[in-house]
């Protein structure tokens, strides 16, 4: 009786034993899960290279260095051609004639009246009569559409035997041996311009940047269609390459400052410790390691690390991100990377570079 009394008796001590040991380890396995939790939900940043632009972003259409609208002067027949299109000329050169048998014949006929007069008339008649060959003369020129310039002919329709009226248009002659072009810059950034200025070209037509200059800007704005006031700035490139031809639409950038590396990174990574910056880098094996840093405001929620850091280090969170309408940093670090990219152009386009 007394022996079946000790053994229910062990029983229930093994019991409540066996059940303290499941407790403690289902609270052990708690503690290791909520610990597990709380590592892979730290927030950790990396420290990023970034080249911050300074520029005014442009866009239009380059046009020739000089164009000339090959048109008739007067009415005629077109007797000769004697270019085409794509055909090189020098200042001078005659591309169409119009007859010009009429005029040839008044002059002739004026020739050998002052021939005759010179015998016979007075000083003054003479005189009168050379001025009106010099008319006659114009008029024989103004038959001729010559090129003005050196340059290509860039187009021209007209064949022998044509008619032409006057101010009828038949080409155009162009010298490309550099482009230029006007550019709307908002009021806000006339202040930043300098003549000379580096400025960026990327043409659709053409696989590459293209190099320019700024040439000029005027001291008076003016107020668009749209309402905004602004200035036609002028740029230009010399070293125009094959491929880029006159009316070619281009986007582009005007350099104000040379581009600057910056260290970069969220804000929410910094610590600050009697009054000292620091950041905690975490390696692979999950070790932290402490440094003191020199930071500055770069945007909203980012910083320009300026001295202590290299670049590529993995920081720990010393700070949340603001849960009141912000994203996550650790969920939507990449969209906020971008949007920050957004932000550092449109500083440079319309204010410069984020206050520091």
């Amino acid at each position: 009786m007394k022996k079946r009394k000790l053994a229910k008796k062990q029983k229930i001590i093994l019991g409540v034993v066996i059940g303290i040991a499941v407790v403690v380890a289902i609270l052990n396995g708690a503690r290791r899960i909520a610990e597990k939790s709380a590592s892979s939900s730290q927030e950790l940043y990396i420290v990023r290279k970034e080249t911050y632009e300074n520029v005014i972003e442009i866009a239009g259409t380059v046009a020739a260095a000089k164009s000339q609208t090959l048109e008739s002067l007067n009415d005629g027949t077109v007797v000769g051609v004697y270019k085409k299109e794509g055909d090189s000329v020098k200042a001078g050169d005659l591309i169409v004639q119009l007859d010009d048998t009429e005029q040839q014949y008044n002059l002739a006929n004026l020739d050998y009246e002052i021939s005759v007069a010179k015998q016979n008339q007075t000083a003054g008649k003479i005189k009168l009569m050379e001025t009106q060959r010099t008319s006659l003369v114009r008029k024989i020129e103004d038959r001729k559409i010559v090129a003005t310039f050196d340059g290509i002919i860039a187009e021209l329709d007209v064949d022998p035997g044509d008619y032409l009226e006057a101010k009828d248009e038949i080409g155009t002659l162009v010298n490309t041996s550099y482009l230029t072009a006007d550019v709307e810059v908002a009021e806000t950034d006339v202040a930043k311009l300098k003549v000379g200025q580096k400025v960026e070209f990327t043409f659709p037509a053409y696989d590459g940047a293209v190099e320019g200059y700024l040439v000029s800007y005027p001291a008076i704005g003016e107020v668009t269609s749209r309402g905004a006031t602004i200035v036609n700035a002028k740029v230009r490139i010399d070293d125009v390459p094959e491929g880029v031809l006159p009316n070619f639409s281009f986007t582009g950038k005007i350099q104000i400052t040379e581009p600057e590396q910056k260290l970069v990174v969220e804000r929410y990574a910094i610590g600050h410790e009697k009054g000292t910056a620091f950041v905690e880098i975490m390696s692979r094996d999950g070790k932290t390691t402490k440094v003191e840093v020199e930071v500055q405001p770069y945007g909203t929620d980012y910083v320009n690390i300026l001295s202590g850091l290299e670049g590529g280090e993995m920081l720990k969170a010393q700070s949340s991100a603001s849960k009141s309408g912000r994203m996550s940093v650790s969920k939507k670090g990449q969209k906020a990377q971008k949007n920050n990219k957004n932000n550092q152009q449109q500083g440079g386009m319309m204010g410069g570079p984020p206050p520091f």
